[in-house]
């Protein structure tokens, strides 16, 4: 008889092959300063959807109105799409650490005057818009700055699994904190929630303060004039035919599907019906979703635009289907396998633009990736809230799921018509 192998199961070196492989969709937190700034972020991106979800609510006790929450979105995100490509022209010409710092101290005393106008109930609907507008300014120059900034923190080899990661933070704390809010809002109120995103803000900067500073380098920046530099990240991304591919799908996704801040509320509010508790429950199943999708992809070794074109023309159907049903438990099963398929279309996208794009042009290309799936809210928003209001909130998603796999069919269209297209986002052997 042969003695069993000491790699066969429940073996002390097979447990140890298992505990590396698991370890290895973690390995971009071996490096200390990403480490603190992947933390920090955690801890006030969870913030930021506590907030997220007491504004929507705040607004419906205002107005019980659906064009009311789309203008919140618009007046939020008209910056971005206005200013994000001068992010990225600013993401590579100044000091990335320096520029976080600032950004995030402002954004912190935003959320403190929110709270404090709820709070001395003095807030109005036109103060919700000014602020919205002014975060969305500090979010356009933002934005870009920490994508380019949170992949300089680790070598070439973790890009993509930091990229990954970054979703985690992103789709984890989706899951905590619009579930923090429905458990919280009712007892403490509309105000408390406010001040809790304005504390957390308090994470990633003390995570950036306690960073060793000598250890993030960032690429030598040549002088050059405003229009130059975004004619430059433009022209790349006109002339590089698989970063134009992910900009027709983002650019149809992002501008009709991903409406979170403004489908949820009504989904909640006049299909549902939900009280504050069920309806961050929604938030938590679109985010219960979109995580699990992010750790599968922490364990993937390549994005193929195959793959990112599959998950980008599921979420539209899956979007789609939200659209037919009014009972609870079907509705957040449906967004959790939303979650699952948006997450695992922008992570293939962002691991394209970060590993294909030149360190010196990131920052720019990485805008117009942020205009596109964000600062198009503005048009997506209005066309939702309006529709909403015209033909009801079922009518509007399907219109909105149609105009996605538009945009599925434009990109499939484009990549016919290339004859080879590299596959950018491969794990390094």
């Amino acid at each position: 008889m042969q003695a069993p192998s000491s790699d066969s199961d429940g073996s002390p070196r097979a447990t140890q092959v298992r505990l590396v492989r698991l370890l290895g969709g973690f390995r971009a937190l071996r490096v200390r300063n990403y480490r603190l700034y992947w933390f920090g972020q955690l801890v006030s991106m969870t913030g930021s959807w506590v907030q997220v979800t007491a504004q929507a609510l705040l607004v419906l006790q205002l107005t019980n109105s659906p064009l009311a929450i789309g203008l919140v979105a618009t007046f939020q995100f008209l910056p971005v799409m206005l200013l994000s490509l001068f992010g990225g022209v600013i993401a590579d010409r100044v000091p990335r650490y320096r520029m976080i710092l600032i950004t995030q101290t402002i954004a912190m005393a935003l959320a403190t005057i929110f709270g404090s106008l709820v709070f001395f109930g003095l807030i109005q609907l036109w103060q919700i818009y000014l602020l919205a507008m002014i975060q969305g300014v500090v979010n356009a120059l933002d934005t870009p700055v920490r994508q380019a900034f949170a992949v300089e923190l680790v070598g070439r080899e973790d890009r993509p699994n930091a990229v990954a990661l970054n979703s985690i933070v992103f789709n984890g704390s989706r899951i905590i904190g619009p579930a923090l809010a429905g458990l919280l809002i009712g007892p403490l109120g509309i105000a408390a929630m406010l001040y809790l995103n304005a504390a957390s803000f308090l994470a990633v900067l003390l995570g950036l303060l306690r960073m060793d500073v000598s250890q993030i380098v960032q690429g030598p920046r040549r002088p050059a004039r405003v229009f130059s530099e975004l004619r430059e990240g433009l022209a790349y991304t006109w002339r590089t035919p698989e970063i134009l591919l992910v900009m027709i799908l983002i650019g149809a996704i992002g501008t009709f599907g991903y409406n979170f801040s403004v489908t949820l509320p009504l989904i909640g509010g006049f299909v549902l019906h939900t009280d504050p508790a069920s309806y961050g429950m929604l938030g938590a199943f679109l985010g219960l979703g979109s995580l699990a999708a992010a750790v599968a992809n922490a364990y993937m070794g390549s994005f193929t635009p195959r793959r990112m074109i599959i998950a980008a023309a599921a979420f539209s159907i899956l979007l789609g289907s939200l659209a037919t049903t009014s009972t609870f438990a079907v509705a957040v099963a449906l967004l959790f396998a939303l979650g699952f398929a948006g997450i695992s279309f922008t992570t293939a996208a962002n691991t394209v633009i970060q590993l294909r794009v030149p360190d010196d042009l990131r920052g720019r290309v990485s805008s117009l990736y942020f205009m596109l799936f964000a600062g198009s809210t503005p048009i997506g928003g209005l066309l939702i809230g309006g529709a909403a209001s015209l033909f009801g909130v079922p009518k509007a998603l399907l219109l909105c799921a149609t105009l996605c796999l538009i945009g599925v069919g434009a990109a499939v269209a484009y990549q016919r018509s290339i004859s080879h297209l590299p596959q950018a986002g491969q794990a390094p052997a």
